[in-house]
Order: structure tokens, then C-alpha cells, then sequence
């Protein structure tokens, strides 16, 4: 994790310079030192070096255990939910959603999180705001057992405001070819099971965004009492992170696949893992969504169908188990501590249906 390094022009006197330009090197320096003490906390032993190189470096010998390993990879970011963190002054929980939404897309293929590297975007670097969002993306880290080997922190005046920023991150995993998961191996009655969310995750921000204030003008200070407490706090759940929890199960009981629950949906994301000749229903009844979906479904009358392809209606992951699996499947992650149920099932798919299709009505 370092701040990008410039040379100085050569000459002297009053012309033009980087700092007069709007980059400060020396506050981008300060920032890497503060947030050394988080990236620490990541690391695996499989990891050579710390902070300041120009790579990060990770021992692939450790997967010498594997007759033949897969890499996968993914990227992401958090969308407009950082406007949110700016405007609330709340840097610390930004960058736990970051990591929740390149891991468990890892995870869904049943990849190992191994490391993961991040880029800061920054209108001007404040070093304790910048720190603070690593420090996120570091805890977030130890939560999805995944190492935090490196990054970048850029600083652009002129294009971004001084409280302006924006992360991103990409993440590499690791899984044996033949425990690879997928479509291929889903099965008629194989049984579908949610994994709740913690609230919005980070998609459909900008529909949410759109409905809280330019709609209803609410404020982020607003007590909610369905929340119990305000809307900013709520808006800014960090997104729960699975991957332990799904690969935990991948060795307690057979998991057919896995599916992310980001942007476009229970029904859009389910459907990317469910083979061509097979259907995933749906049952709504089985759960009752948040209240903060509800408040932006009422407040901006949003129809249901809206809502369910822009937000994830409580369910943040979904894995797909033959139905002898299930009760082990339930009881491992109900002991990790993960509130799941059974909410469907894969049927034949009929000359009319598509590959995923919520049914009945929300359960409350």
C-alpha cells in the first residue's frame, strides 16, 4: 500500500512544482505509515515482504499441495455508497464492503480468498481519512481469511474535490480443479438455501440515494425507528462477508454452487449459475426483507419488481445443495453464527420459464 512516487523537477525558483500542482507527497507518505499497523494484521505466511515495494509478492509454492489448482480472480468496487461514507465523515466501514464484494464473488466457483491488493482514489489526501479506509479493507481481509499485499493511493486534484475519493480492489483464489462449483453440477431437487444480508450490501445506491433525498429530502441524521437508529447508520451497514462461511460448508457437506447477490438481483444472480435445461423457484414467504428495503419500496413507491433486480431484498448469498445435504448445510452455518433457511428449489425448466423465478409474497 504506498502513495505514488514523483521525481522533482530539477530546477529551482518560482516555477510550476507538484505541490503547487494540489499533490502532496509528504501526506500521502504519512498515510502509508499509518495504515501499516492494519495491513499488518492481514497477512498470511504464504506472503514475502511488507509495504513499499512495487509489487506485492505472495509464495506460490503453497500451492504445491494442490494436484491442480485454478486461479480465480475478481474486481469491484462499492459504487455510490462512498458518498455516503463522505458525507457522514465514516471512513473505517467502507472498505469492509470493498473486500465483501470481490471475495464472495471468488468464493461462488468454491475459491479460496488468498490476497487481495486495492486502489485509493483521493480528491487531496487527508492521511487519517485514507488510513481509516484501509484500515476497513484490513479487517474486512481478516474476516474473508485473505492476505492485504499491496495497493495504491493516488491523489488527483483538479478532477476530484478535496473530500472526494473512490476504492476499488482485485482479489486472487485459489481452488482444486475437481471441487471446482457450477452449473454442471446442480440437479433436479437439489434444494435452494438463503444466507440473509445485512442490509443493502453495496448495490442500488444510486436508486436508493435518489429516493431518500432528492424524493423524500430525508437527512442522514434522521432517527428511523424501524432502524433503530438513523438512516445514515443504516445506509452504511457494512456488507456481511461470506467467504469462510460458504467454504466452510463446501467441507462439511456437498454444495452444488454458489451464487453473489449483488447488482441485478436474487432472480438475475441465481440464474448466472443454473444450467440451461434446469429452473431455480423461489419462495418469497420464506422470509421477510429489512425494513430498509421496505422504507425505499414505500417511500419512492418502487415496485417490487424494481426492487428486486437493483436490490438484494435480504438474501446476500445462496448456495445450492442436493436436498440430503441440507440439514448439515443449515447447521454449519447456523453454528458460524449465519441466519439461513431453505427458500426454493431446482425444478425442470418448463418452454416458458427462464433461469431463476421468485413466486408467493414476503412473509410479514
Amino acid at each position: 500500500m504506498t502513495a505514488e512516487s514523483f521525481e522533482r523537477a530539477p530546477h529551482a525558483g518560482a516555477g510550476a512544482s507538484y505541490a503547487a500542482a494540489g499533490v502532496d507527497i509528504e501526506a500521502g507518505d504519512r498515510a502509508v505509515e499509518l495504515m501499516k499497523e492494519w495491513v499488518k494484521k492481514t497477512q498470511r505466511p504464504e506472503v514475502l515482504g511488507g509495504l513499499g515495494g512495487f509489487a506485492g509478492l505472495f509464495d506460490a509454492s503453497a500451492l504445491k499441495r494442490y494436484e491442480r489448482p485454478l486461479l480465480a480472480s475478481a474486481t469491484d468496487g462499492v459504487g455510490t455508497k462512498v458518498d455516503l461514507a463522505r458525507k457522514m465523515g465514516v471512513y473505517d466501514t467502507i472498505g469492509h464492503d470493498l473486500v465483501g464484494m470481490v471475495v464472495d464473488d471468488l468464493v461462488v466457483c468454491g475459491a479460496e480468498p488468498l490476497f487481495m491488493t486495492d486502489y485509493i482514489c483521493v480528491g487531496k489526501v487527508h492521511p487519517e481519512r485514507v488510513a481509516a479506509i484501509v484500515k476497513g479493507i484490513a479487517e474486512g481481509c481478516v474476516l474473508a481469511g485473505c492476505a492485504l499485499v499491496g495497493g495504491e493511493t493516488a491523489e488527483h486534484p483538479g478532477l476530484l474535490g478535496e473530500d472526494d475519493f473512490d476504492v476499488a480492489g482485485a482479489g486472487t483464489g485459489v481452488v482444486e480443479a475437481d471441487r471446482l462449483l457450477g452449473a454442471d453440477r446442480i440437479r433436479t431437487g437439489d434444494a435452494v438455501i438463503a444466507m440473509a444480508s445485512s442490509g443493502l450490501h453495496s448495490n442500488g445506491y444510486s436508486l436508493v440515494r435518489h429516493v431518500v433525498f432528492d424524493r423524500a429530502r430525508m437527512s442522514l441524521d434522521q432517527q428511523i425507528e424501524e432502524f433503530g437508529r438513523t438512516l445514515g447508520e443504516e445506509l452504511l451497514e457494512p456488507t456481511k462477508i461470506y467467504s469462510l462461511d460458504c467454504l466452510a460448508l463446501t467441507r462439511t457437506t456437498e454444495v452444488h454452487a454458489f451464487s453473489h447477490i449483488t447488482g441485478g438481483g436474487l432472480a438475475n444472480n441465481l440464474a448466472r449459475v443454473i444450467p440451461d435445461s434446469l429452473h431455480a423457484v423461489v419462495d418469497r414467504s420464506t422470509w421477510t426483507p429489512g425494513a430498509v428495503f421496505d422504507l425505499v419500496g414505500k417511500t419512492g413507491q418502487v415496485e417490487r419488481l424494481e426492487l428486486e433486480k437493483t436490490l438484494n431484498m435480504g438474501v446476500g448469498m445462496i448456495a445450492v445443495v442436493p436436498e440430503e445435504s441440507v440439514d448439515v448445510a443449515l447447521t454449519t452455518l447456523a453454528d458460524r453464527g449465519v441466519d439461513a433457511w431453505v427458500a426454493g428449489e431446482i425444478t425442470e425448466r418448463g418452454e416458458h420459464t427462464t433461469g431463476a423465478t421468485l413466486t408467493g409474497d414476503y412473509a410479514g
